[in-house]
């Protein structure tokens, strides 16, 4: 049976006015896997701040982001494709590839322009610098960045690499056993250790905190890094999380107070005042250094990167120094003006 010409021009009317009224349907973003370092603390505050207020969105993207449980293993999870992008400590990187040649997975942003290994000690041992240190016992897990960095340390001030003994324990255990005097010290990032011994009753006057880019040593610490896959298939997509990401730790070095409440919706149980503190002395030890104001945030200095590489290598006790252009590049950087700080 046929449809009378006035229905069919009507339903076609119809149809024409519902597609008009209905919305432009955008393309569909990109997802993304990001993996963090550790838990969701003040420093993970740029990253969860730019997802919020929709800076990844702006560029396309859905980034998921994931918490980790340690450098090494946010380097394995980009490697094995778990993960697109990550956090990392840039010296895990160094390690993973020298042992996985091949690996491909690259630097793509500098956080950390310094390492934020210690060493912590408590003031009335008497310690005040790294000569003080000989015989005595520092306690870390074994895959702890300042006790891996260790020979660094103890090369840049002349000291023999068996000058401490070492008592490997578990994260959690670490400043317990400094507050209770059972150990000489421990290794740890400054921004860390600190705040845990705080926690455990020790005054932060009555601690030394030795500093590993105050006594000579020049490994980067963490870093954004990217898959080959990711980086070879999609690299507008590094350039979005990089300029998203860059326009968000701006904004929270302009105000850690307003962005680790971020933080706080992501972990409702962290202590947001204590937060606050950890995220500003990373940001003061780690991220707002001479050379990031020079050069702006996120990029390297070719001598330094050797420098540093060369550290690495000999701590590391690598094979050879592996080549800047291999584990860093900053083809998908902000321009300079993006990432200068005021």
């Amino acid at each position: 049976m046929s449809v009378p010409f006035n229905v069919c021009r009507r339903l076609f009317l119809a149809a024409s006015m519902a597609f008009l009224a209905s919305p432009v349907l955008a393309d569909t973003p990109t997802k993304l896997k990001f993996t963090l370092d550790w838990r969701f603390e003040g420093p993970s505050a740029p990253f969860l701040l730019a997802k919020a207020k929709g800076y990844f969105a702006a560029e396309g993207l859905d980034v998921e982001i994931d918490s980790g449980a340690g450098s090494a293993g946010a380097v394995t999870r980009v490697a094995t494709g778990a993960y697109d992008m990550g956090f990392a400590d840039f010296n895990a990187l160094v390690e993973y590839d020298a042992k996985t040649p091949g690996s491909k997975i690259q630097a793509v942003y500098m956080v950390y322009n310094a390492t934020p290994a210690a060493v912590f000690v408590l003031k009335k041992s008497g310690i005040t610098k790294p000569a003080d240190l000989v015989g005595k016992t520092l306690a870390a897990p074994i895959f702890d960045a300042g006790r891996k960095a260790w020979p660094a340390f103890a090369k840049s001030n002349k000291l023999a690499v068996d000058a401490v003994k070492w008592q490997t324990v578990e994260p959690a255990l670490r400043e317990t056993l400094l507050a209770r005097g059972d150990v000489d010290g421990i290794t740890g990032f400054y921004f860390t250790s600190l705040l845990n011994l705080e926690a455990r009753g020790v005054k932060t006057d009555d601690v030394v905190a030795l500093k590993y880019p105050d006594f000579g040593v020049e490994l980067y610490g963490n870093a954004i890094i990217a898959s080959p896959k990711l980086i070879s298939e999609n690299p507008k997509a590094v350039a979005g999380v990089l300029r998203a990401f860059n326009k968000a730790l701006k904004e929270v070095i302009a105000n850690p107070l307003a962005a680790v409440a971020y933080v706080k919706e992501r972990d409702p149980l962290i202590n947001a005042d204590l937060e606050t503190r950890r995220l500003k002395l990373a940001l003061e030890s780690s991220v707002i250094t001479p050379e990031v104001k020079a050069n702006g945030l996120g990029a390297v200095t070719a001598e330094r990167m050797e420098r540093s590489l060369a550290e690495t290598a000999d701590a590391y006790g690598l094979a050879k120094v592996p080549a800047a252009a291999d584990l860093f590049t900053s083809a998908f950087l902000p321009a300079k003006a993006e990432r200068m700080l005021k």
